[in-house]
């Protein structure tokens, strides 16, 4: 079918600004999307409860911080409880963030569930998703993102899981990109499993073909996208490590053999990376000779956020020290993202 209509032109514009603006100047993502599980385990760490108030003042903590925040950081991924929540004098984190000239997004997939005859997962919330990016889009967000995680095992991730991971993205982007919001695509290839680099590349390249091609068979604008993806490196529990330039060139090649170069920019998870991996390859990524037609940076929630939860401490004494650690990772990230980070620090 080789007929189909584009995007009114002033959507598509209104798009490809936005997905440019999220990735000019070596600035990257702060991901603040934990569902309220997943951030009720990080409280519980810190010896608070999981309650809405608790889990609204870390957030405060976090886009309070000095306006400096916002020459790293040019756009924050939210929650859908925090899309709605205030500071403690009533303003709206949204208009918040907007006053540092920080761009808000959402978390839009509703998790994972069993791929049926599998013993691998695809990701839900499709169904009422147009409804809810147009409630978004009304309260002031700008860009979506949605996860796809993927297994690599001996056999595994399947043609199946594949296949409907792109399916599931590319619907998602649509969708999206129909009610004005940019869509961030994740297919996360995780760190688990003892794979080697050479593993993780072949089967990056294979899930980036796919997802390509599904949001092509979709009419999805990629100007008007940004790719989250996972860097190319060798499983957790793998005996072979490889260098930052190793792992830099096997991403990049994986990239380039199945991105276009139409895509803005891409926004790399850290999937598990410690803080100092997480920048220090995201600097040899951009170091790294070769031809890379898109921004190359960051999408990063526990390596920007592992030493503000260490340094706050739950304490609301450590507040001002949490906030400067949170620029520290941010500048550090920034420079990464630029290929100017020194190992020794920012």
């Amino acid at each position: 079918m080789t007929y189909f209509s584009y995007l009114p032109v002033k959507l598509q514009e209104e798009l490809q600004q936005t997905a440019e603006a999220i990735v000019c100047h070596g600035k990257g993502i702060l991901a603040v999307d934990e569902t309220n599980e997943g951030i009720g385990a990080l409280l519980a760490q810190v010896g608070l409860e999981n309650t809405e108030n608790n889990r609204r003042n870390y957030r405060q903590l976090l886009f309070t911080s000095d306006d400096v925040l916002s020459s790293y950081v040019s756009a924050v991924i939210l929650y859908d409880e925090t899309v709605y929540q205030k500071t403690d004098s009533g303003v709206r984190f949204i208009e918040v963030l907007g006053k540092k000239n920080i761009i808000p997004g959402v978390k839009v997939d509703k998790d994972v569930v069993p791929l049926p005859y599998t013993d691998e997962v695809t990701t839900q919330g499709l169904d009422d998703l147009a409804k809810r990016c147009a409630e978004y889009k009304k309260q002031g967000c700008r860009f979506a993102k949605w996860r796809a995680p993927l297994t690599i095992s001996a056999n595994g991730p399947s043609a199946l899981a594949i296949e409907s991971t792109a399916n599931v993205l590319a619907r998602y982007a649509s969708i999206c990109q129909t009610e004005g919001l940019v869509p961030i695509v994740e297919p996360d290839v995780l760190l688990d499993g003892d794979h080697d680099i050479i593993r993780a590349q072949k089967v990056t390249e294979t899930v980036l073909a796919a997802v390509y091609k599904a949001l092509n068979d979709h009419h999805v604008y990629l100007e008007g996208t940004l790719l989250k993806p996972n860097m190319v490196t060798p499983g957790k529990a793998c005996k072979e490590r490889n260098t930052p330039e190793e792992i830099a060139v096997a991403t990049v090649t994986a990239l380039l053999r199945g991105v276009p170069a139409a895509v803005p920019g891409i926004a790399f998870l850290s999937g598990g990376q410690t803080e100092e991996e997480a920048t220090v390859y995201l600097n040899a990524i951009n170091k790294v000779p070769m031809k890379k037609p898109w921004a190359l940076t960051f999408s990063y929630g526990r390596a920007l956020q592992a030493s503000v939860w260490k340094t706050w401490a739950g304490r609301e004494e450590n507040l001002i020290k949490a906030q400067t650690e949170l620029i520290k990772r941010a500048k550090a990230n920034n420079l990464a993202a630029l290929g100017q980070y020194n190992f020794e620090g920012a």
